[in-house]
C-alpha cells in the first residue's frame, strides 16, 4: 500500500489521541507510529518534534475548537465578562469529556511531576490572554507598576482555578458531571464576587469624601 503523501496536524492529533485512548500508552516510537498509520516518518516531523509536543498541541486545541464556539454564538457576544467565562467553562470541559480516556490517561501520568504542567504550557498562554481580553472590571490604580501586578495576579488566580476544576472533574464519578457543573459555577461566581469592586469603591469614594471635608474644615 502506498505511503500517504499528504498529512495534516489534525491527521497526527486524531491518530494520536486513538492510539493513547485504546493502548492507554504512548506508542513505542515516531517510526511505530508513522508505521502504523501508514506514512512517512519525516512528514511527523513537519508537524511536531516529538510526542510530548503533541501532547501539547491537543489542549491548545481543546482551548481553540472551545473559544471558535463560543465566537460564532451572537448570545456570548452580549455576555457580560462572568457569563462569558461561565459559557467558556462549560464549552472547555464538554471537549475535555468527549475525549475523558485520552485526557485522564495523560494527565494521570503526569500527575506526580512537575514536568506535567509544562504540556499545559500552551493552554496557560492562550487561555490568560482569553481572561485578560474580557475586561474583567478591576481597581483602577493608576500607577503603571501595581496595574501590571494586578493583572498579574488576576491571569494566575484564573489559571490555578482553572487547573482546580480540572483536578475535581478528572475525580467526578457523578452522572453526566454533574458535581463539575455545580464546581464550575460556585467557583466562577465566587471569584467575581470577590471581584466586585463596587462595594470597594464606594467605600474609598467616601474615605476621600471624608479626607477632603476635614481638610477643608481645618
Amino acid at each position: 500500500m502506498a505511503k500517504k503523501k499528504s498529512i495534516t496536524k489534525n491527521d497526527i492529533i486524531t491518530w494520536y489521541m486513538d492510539y493513547v485512548s485504546e493502548h492507554n500508552q504512548n506508542p513505542k516510537t515516531v517510526f511505530v507510529f508513522a508505521k502504523m498509520n501508514n506514512f512517512e516518518e519525516t512528514k511527523f516531523y513537519e508537524h511536531y518534534a516529538s510526542f510530548e509536543a503533541i501532547e501539547k498541541g491537543i489542549f491548545e486545541a481543546f482551548f481553540t475548537s472551545s473559544v471558535n464556539v463560543l465566537y460564532k454564538s451572537e448570545d456570548y457576544k452580549i455576555f457580560d465578562a462572568r457569563n462569558k467565562l461561565l459559557s467558556f467553562y462549560y464549552t472547555f470541559f464538554e471537549n475535555l469529556t468527549a475525549n475523558r480516556s485520552y485526557v485522564k490517561h495523560v494527565l494521570d501520568k503526569y500527575k506526580n511531576d512537575l514536568k506535567g504542567l509544562k504540556i499545559l504550557s500552551d493552554l496557560k498562554t492562550h487561555f490568560t490572554i482569553y481572561v485578560s481580553e474580557l475586561e474583567i472590571q478591576m481597581l483602577d490604580i493608576k500607577q503603571e507598576q501595581l496595574e501590571k501586578i494586578q493583572d498579574k495576579a488576576l491571569k494566575e488566580s484564573a489559571w490555578l482555578q482553572l487547573l482546580l476544576t480540572m483536578k475535581f472533574w478528572l475525580d467526578d464519578t457523578s452522572s453526566s458531571f454533574e458535581k463539575t457543573d455545580i464546581f464550575i459555577e460556585k467557583s466562577v461566581n465566587t471569584t467575581f464576587d470577590v471581584l466586585d469592586i463596587a462595594p470597594l469603591k464606594s467605600v474609598l469614594d467616601l474615605g476621600k469624601f471624608l479626607f477632603k471635608e476635614k481638610f477643608q474644615m481645618n
